[in-house]
């Protein structure tokens, strides 16, 4: 059968996002041609990326120049604990948003995408791209997908503070429900019960208790999604192995992508055989 309508669901999950490119690669390599695109966080900056035009190797070539610095140069205010605005600055992020990610409105993209974010004044899922707003910079609506609270200041769009599509929806099946797929290929690299490693925090404190927090609402909130699943859509998912306390580890990107290329062929291959 072909499959004319596959949307593309990529996971947040920090660094281990890079997953996502190698799961791509997989999925061309298969001849199932994307036509959506929905990400959260650090998935939808990839999704930018192959969105925008961008082949599997120059999208590894970008990806693979980040560095620790380019994601997490401290706050002036981080000396002050709780009393800061955030650990990180929000400006080496938004720029290395920009050198990844080639296209800077919605429609310069060559395939439509869907990025969600949180309102942080109402809590509601916000969408942008196709099926949402298009009024914003994608890279402005890229920055806001990834800004995790404590970790980075929100957005502020039209006066109102946006934040971590994550919160909402760290693995956005639903959103991909309502694209009226005829297949879903789902990859997720965020928290999860299964994490490899020691989940608890390296040092205790309030940063630990922050992320323990967030890995046990983001893993129970894509367990949800999962679970209750509208099983008349196929459903390909792939989930790579992940680690714990992994989301700056930038070091390991290149790993990440060959974790999410076999875990996409092994869910690929699972699915054809159960669909025979």
């Amino acid at each position: 059968m072909k499959y004319a309508r596959v949307v593309c669901v990529l996971s947040g999950g920090g660094a281990k996002s890079a997953a996502h490119a190698g799961a791509l690669k997989a999925l061309e390599e298969w001849r199932l041609g994307v036509s959506h695109y929905v990400g959260t966080s650090l998935g939808a900056v990839i999704g930018a990326c192959f969105a925008s035009g961008l082949a599997y190797e120059e999208v590894l070539k970008r990806i693979g120049s980040v560095s620790r610095r380019d994601v997490a140069q401290l706050a002036p205010g981080a000396l002050l604990g709780p009393l800061g605005r955030s650990v990180f600055r929000r400006g080496p992020l938004q720029e290395t948003i920009r050198r990844l990610v080639p296209a800077t409105s919605f429609g310069d993209l060559r395939a439509p995408l869907t990025v969600t974010t949180t309102d942080l004044e109402s809590g509601e899922l916000v969408l942008f791209g196709a099926g949402g707003r298009t009024d914003v910079p994608l890279r402005d609506a890229l920055y806001a997908s990834c800004a995790l609270p404590v970790f980075y200041p929100p957005a502020i769009l039209d006066g109102r503070p946006y934040a971590d599509g994550g919160l909402r929806a760290v693995l956005p099946l639903k959103v991909a429900a309502a694209q009226d797929p005829d297949l879903v290929f789902a990859v997720y690299v965020g928290p999860s019960f299964r994490e490899r490693g020691d989940p608890r925090p390296v040092k205790p404190g309030l940063l630990g208790a922050h992320g323990n927090a967030m890995r046990v609402l983001m893993a129970a909130q894509a367990e949800t999604e999962i679970a209750s699943w509208d099983r008349r859509i196929p459903l390909v998912l792939a989930r790579p192995p992940v680690e714990a306390l992994a989301t700056f580890r930038v070091d390991r990107i290149r790993h990440y992508v060959e974790e999410g290329y076999r875990a996409a062929v092994r869910a690929l291959e699972e699915w054809k055989a159960g669909a025979t």
